[in-house]
């Protein structure tokens, strides 16, 4: 008996390659290595009752799984490609071996491949999505954030508007009323952002507990003890730097998760939301270390939260002491938060080159 050579058929995908052998009834062996396929079988082909053989020099590698589905008159062979791309041609030598023809029936161009490729994606993301439980109260935690970020948004965009105007109209007289001015909104702004750390416990958002309760709990402890609780300091100018720099940085802040809960993103605010905090954080921290610093001899002078101790321990345990070792925590909380906010941005601009491409 001798060997023949069968009449393959071949078409592509960006990820596999289709052949197609006429034989009925075939016996299959094959040998398949990176770039080269070897194919024999016993079957009935045009001339009958033969061994068959036939073999491929691929133009690029692929993978070395071959499947096989055999019918009455032909068999399906189907290899997988290495990388998914389109190729310009099957076989290594340009000139393509007189046993290989074009398989029109599974033929496509490779624009007509890209379409089919991408309704694939499509169909799969809509099964992968059908599979997943969805939450029944989505679109009431969506209303819910979308509703607390836009009224953080006006309510820091209200302190940032009017110590603007109130600096171009005053000038640096505007410094020393600014707690006086903008203190009740800015309570109001503070108080609300107690959220932001229940948000992530109850599982509403998708961030860090931590880095949340470092800011919330940092601003309080500026704005209510600081501030709030001595005359003396809220006629400083750094009641201003402070107030202007947290203002500036929420109002590019909110605006950006209001509008991911509507699923949409707009790419200046997505840029400045994750590239204006570089250089203002670290100077609010800053602003909020030279508050802390001032305060320190008024609490020695006042007393006040300073905690009686027995006379044999002293007189009494100063709340100074307290806010040296907070100013320190400060910092570190600042690199924790930095490094938070940085890993986010580099996340953020990943997944919109992956969207790009």
């Amino acid at each position: 008996m001798q060997t023949l050579t069968p009449h393959v058929y071949w078409a592509q995908r960006h990820g596999d390659i289709y052949l197609r052998v006429e034989l009925s009834d075939a016996k299959v062996l094959h040998g398949i290595k990176p770039m080269f396929l070897c194919w024999t079988a016993q079957g009935h082909g045009a001339k009958g009752d033969n061994d068959y053989e036939f073999s491929l020099d691929f133009l690029e590698p692929v993978k070395p799984e071959v499947s096989h589905r055999s019918t009455q008159r032909l068999v399906n062979v189907t290899v997988r490609k290495q990388e998914q791309r389109w190729w310009d041609r099957l076989t290594l030598q340009e000139r393509k071996p007189l046993f290989l023809a074009p398989d029109f029936d599974r033929w496509l161009d490779e624009s007509d491949a890209e379409m089919e490729l991408q309704e694939e994606e499509k169909i799969n993301k809509v099964s992968i999505e059908s599979r997943i439980r969805k939450d029944p109260y989505l679109g009431l935690k969506k209303g819910y954030l979308f509703m607390y970020n836009l009224v953080q948004f006006l309510g820091f965009s209200w302190i940032f508007v009017n110590m603007t105007v109130r600096l171009f109209i005053l000038g640096q007289d505007s410094f020393y009323d600014t707690f006086h001015t903008i203190a009740d909104m800015m309570y109001f702004c503070q108080m609300m952002a107690v959220a932001e750390v229940i948000n992530p416990l109850v599982g509403l958002v998708k961030t860090g507990v931590f880095p949340a309760m470092i800011q919330v709990v940092g601003r309080n402890v500026i704005l209510f003890v600081i501030f709030g609780s001595l005359e003396e300091m809220q006629n400083k100018a750094v009641v201003f730097f402070v107030f202007y720099l947290w203002s500036t940085i929420e109002i590019f802040r909110y605006p950006f998760y209001m509008l991911a809960c509507i699923d949409t993103d707009w790419k200046l605010l997505t840029w400045l939301r994750y590239s204006i905090w570089m250089p203002l954080y670290p100077l609010g921290v800053l602003a909020e270390a030279i508050a802390v610093i001032q305060s320190l001899p008024i609490f020695d002078e006042t007393r006040l939260y300073s905690i009686p101790l027995p006379t044999v321990l002293g007189s009494s345990f100063s709340f100074s002491f307290t806010l040296k070792i907070y100013l320190v925590l400060m910092f570190l909380g600042l690199f924790i938060n930095f490094r938070h906010l940085f890993r986010q941005r580099r996340r953020r601009m990943r997944s919109r080159k992956r969207k790009m491409n």
